[in-house]
C-alpha cells in the first residue's frame, strides 16, 4: 500500500486553548508571541512521538539496576523555522528538542501569483537521509512555500518520511497538494481551517502571524 500523508490535530486542552488566544484579533503582540511559543512547544511535544531515534541501555539507580531508553544523540536532528513567521514557533520547539540544529530559510510570495520564491538558504549543501528535520510553519495556506521548502530538502538528501511539519493552522488546498507531493510526510496542526479567501489567506486563521508576533 503506498504512503498516505498522516496529518494530526491533537486533541489537548493547552493547544484548543493558545489556539483560541491567537485567533482573537484583541490579542496583544506580547501574548500572541506566548501563545504561538506555547503551541510550538505543545504541537512539538506531539510530533515527537515515534519520530525520535532512541537507544536501550541499562543505568544503575541508588537502589539497583535499571532499563533505561534514551533519544540517541548519534542520529541528526534539524529545526527550520520558515522565515519569518517561523521563528514565532522556535523557542518552544527548542525546549522540547534542545539537541536539535537550527537552519534558516526565507521565503517571500508573490501576492499576484501565490508563488513562493528564496530569499534566505542556509541549509548545508547535503545531509544525511536518517537526518530528523522539524519546519515550523504557523500558516499551510496555499502550500507554495511549503513544497519549496521540501524541494530545497529533497534535493540535499532528506527523507520525506523523516520530516514532521508544526504548523498553527492549514487550509485544505495546502495539504491536498503536499499528499500529492510528498505523502510520506506527516504534519501537525492545532486545526484545518474551512479554506482561503481571494488573496491566499487562511479563514478563519489567525491573520498575519509574522506581523502579529513582531508587532509590524
Amino acid at each position: 500500500m503506498a504512503p498516505q500523508l498522516r496529518v494530526f490535530v491533537p486533541p489537548h486542552p493547552l493547544v484548543k486553548h493558545w489556539l483560541g488566544v491567537a485567533r482573537d484579533v484583541n490579542t496583544p503582540s506580547a501574548l500572541f508571541r506566548t501563545a504561538m511559543t506555547e503551541l510550538g512547544r505543545w504541537l512539538t511535544y506531539e510530533a515527537a512521538r515515534e519520530w525520535l531515534p532512541t537507544f536501550d541501555t541499562q543505568v544503575e539507580t541508588p537502589l539497583a539496576p535499571c532499563p533505561a531508553t534514551f533519544v540517541n544523540p548519534e542520529v541528526p536532528m534539524m529545526i527550520i523555522p520558515i522565515l519569518r513567521a517561523g521563528l514565532a514557533l522556535m523557542e518552544g520547539a527548542q525546549s522540547v528538542l534542545p539537541l536539535a540544529s537550527v537552519y534558516h530559510v526565507g521565503y517571500v510570495r508573490n501576492e499576484e501569483t501565490l508563488e513562493a520564491s528564496c530569499y534566505l538558504n542556509k541549509l548545508p549543501s547535503s545531509l544525511s537521509p536518517e537526518t530528523r528535520v522539524l519546519i515550523s510553519e504557523p500558516m499551510l495556506a496555499t502550500g507554495g512555500t511549503m513544497m519549496t521548502a521540501m524541494a530545497d530538502l529533497v534535493e540535499r538528501g532528506i527523507q520525506p518520511g523523516n520530516v514532521r511539519i508544526v504548523a498553527i493552522v492549514a487550509a485544505p488546498v495546502a495539504l491536498k497538494k503536499l499528499a500529492e507531493a510528498y505523502p510520506e510526510l506527516t504534519i501537525y496542526t492545532a486545526m484545518i481551517d474551512e479554506g482561503l479567501n481571494e488573496n491566499g489567506y487562511i479563514v478563519p486563521g489567525l491573520g498575519d502571524a509574522g506581523d502579529r508576533t513582531f508587532g509590524t
